[in-house]
């Protein structure tokens, strides 16, 4: 009991299937079978997107399912293939390759296992915050640009050509010579299918549309003769399960992976965040960022013993887990569980699934990930965080995933840092009639306290703002236009300083006492005196624990003088 007791907190789905319900089967089966259904067609489609052979998307969605099942805290959240996880695969591994497949296919598996190896890293360091470093507009921009390149990426599969550029510029400038003379059986097969993906989603929502596309298509390749007409087909599917295998570290490469590895593990790690606490919402539950970091790694290393590659949250076949019901973890399991049957004695059919219709799903999949009306969004919110959002868009469309990503991650952290550097500032009154303070700037009616300057720096202060705060209180006491007696700062805004912001404040205390003015903090004082406590210092300013108990004090020595 004590073991499975451990074995739950290290594995929450554990106890979820351990107490499994009998009443919650059909829903939770009914919801299975529509999940794999699903992620049947986008596995074999995505493992395209990625560079790796059909099967191997198929590889990626049985034991990392299994895995996530024991270890999520995600009762809807469904793993697998993801459009922009596999993006970033293809955009690491391309020029490292270099065309030698059996290299990039070690490659792949051995970066879902760094990814995976980081996940778990950083689950145990509780690193969970991090689930908010991909900001909403870098996260909008970062999923549009993926967008991009994968439609014009796909416009090859789509027209019956092959790019031979790798920039989107130059496929761009590719696309007019391309498009013509028209490949007739390879673009009616991708009408075809956008025709099906049409029809399904209009009147009959319930139909996995991705799958009726490549069933309808890879029908009428087989009846037609088609792949002997010019139409490019998935090819022969290895029937069976994936063999473990442990993957090896090309030590010369191991740095271009990691760094690989990292960005992948933020980015799968975010989007997965935002679709589970997303549906756990919905559905009135928690999930635990550190657990969720966990399971994404467990899950992420299963894709990789599995001759797979790195995986994420799939926000449409967990959309389609919730839409049906899904109760618990046991969809996973009998997701997987049908996808490994169908290996085991259907993959034969899949040779027929046409690569234009493959092009088709995914270009579909991936206009589901633009959201121009939130880019535009932001514009009437910040101008700051659209700019960043269609940065982030241009970068990853045009300069490429990776370097997209870091630069908008690091454009980002220093608007941020600026933030804290240069953060807001004010000067606070009081009414005639009221002992509360406020902004000058905000409330005309509010007066300064005559002889008492009362300022408000609105961060942290650290080793890099330190210098802007002494040289911002002493110019404003420089430039006041009467006498400021007693400097008060508001301390509520600073939640932490360090050794350098208090050997600036000895110094400021210092040349404030030869202009005459005394310096005072209000706010925080049990805080402030416990830190000086427990450096076996004593504080050389006036501590208040409010601001009225400031003015109360200064209007006495005022007073008495």
């Amino acid at each position: 009991m004590k073991i499975v007791s451990i074995l739950s907190a290290w594995m929450p789905g554990l106890g979820t299937l351990l107490h499994y319900r009998r009443d919650w089967l059909r829903a939770d089966a009914r919801a299975g079978l529509s999940v794999a259904a699903v992620a049947l067609p986008v596995g074999v489609a995505y493992a395209e997107l990625a560079g790796m052979s059909p099967v191997a998307g198929l590889y990626a969605s049985v034991l990392p399912m299994m895995v996530y099942a024991l270890f999520g805290t995600s009762r809807q959240l469904i793993v697998g293939p993801d459009a922009a996880t596999c993006a970033m695969v293809a955009a690491t591994l391309v020029p490292i390759a270099r065309g030698n497949a059996e290299l990039y296919i070690s490659l792949s598996v051995t970066l879902a296992f760094l990814t995976g190896a980081l996940c778990l890293i950083a689950s145990r360091l509780k690193l969970g915050f991090l689930a908010d470093l991909l900001s909403r507009p870098i996260l909008l921009g970062f999923l549009n640009g993926v967008a991009i390149s994968i439609v014009v990426g796909q416009l090859g599969k789509v027209f019956g050509f092959q790019y031979r550029h790798a920039n989107l510029l130059e496929r761009l400038g590719e696309l007019p010579g391309n498009l013509w003379p028209v490949q007739w059986p390879v673009v009616l097969v991708a009408l075809a299918a956008l025709g099906v993906l049409w029809a399904s989603n209009r009147w009959l929502p319930r139909l996995p549309s991705a799958l009726a596309a490549m069933v309808v298509c890879g029908l009428g390749v087989w009846l037609l003769g088609l792949d002997q007409r010019g139409v490019a087909v998935v090819g022969p599917v290895p029937a069976g399960l994936p063999q473990l295998h442990w993957p090896s570290l090309p030590l010369r490469n191991l740095g271009e992976l990691l760094g690989a590895a990292a960005a992948l593990a933020l980015v799968s790690f975010n989007s997965a965040m935002l679709t589970a606490r997303s549906f756990a919402a919905k559905n009135r539950y928690d999930v635990d960022a550190d657990g969720e970091f966990r399971a994404l790694g467990a899950a992420n290393i299963a894709a990789a013993l599995s001759q797979g590659f790195v995986i994420s949250g799939a926000d449409s076949r967990t959309a389609v887990n919730d839409a049906n019901g899904g109760q618990t973890q046991m969809v996973s399991v009998i997701a997987a569980a049908t996808i490994a049957l169908v290996m085991l004695v259907l993959t034969g059919p899949l040779a027929y699934v046409p690569q234009a219709a493959l092009g088709v799903v995914l270009i579909y999949a991936s206009l589901k990930l633009v959201d121009w009306r939130g880019l535009w969004s932001l514009r009437r919110y910040s101008r700051g965080e659209f700019l960043l959002a269609l940065g982030t868009t241009v970068g990853v469309a045009f300069v490429g995933v990776m370097p997209g990503v870091g630069l908008a991650v690091t454009v980002a952290v220093l608007r941020f840092l600026m933030r804290v550097a240069r953060p807001r500032e004010s000067l606070l009154g009081v009414y005639p009639d009221r002992d509360s303070f406020h902004d000058l700037a905000i409330h005309p009616g509010a007066a300064a306290v005559p002889g008492m300057m009362v300022y408000r720096f609105e961060s942290p202060l650290t080793f890099f703002n330190a210098a802007y705060f002494k040289h911002r209180v002493l110019a404003l006491v420089d430039t006041a236009e009467t006498p400021v007696y007693w400097l008060v700062i508001d301390s509520l805004p600073i939640t932490q300083f360090d050794l350098t912001a208090l050997a600036m404040l000895r110094e400021l205390n210092a040349e404030l006492a030869e202009r005459g003015v005394t310096l005072a903090f209000a706010g925080r004082r049990e805080e402030w005196l416990n830190w000086f406590r427990e450096r076996g210092k004593t504080p050389d300013e006036r501590l208040y624990s409010t601001l009225q108990a400031a003015r109360r004090d200064f209007n006495a020595k005022m007073a008495g003088r």
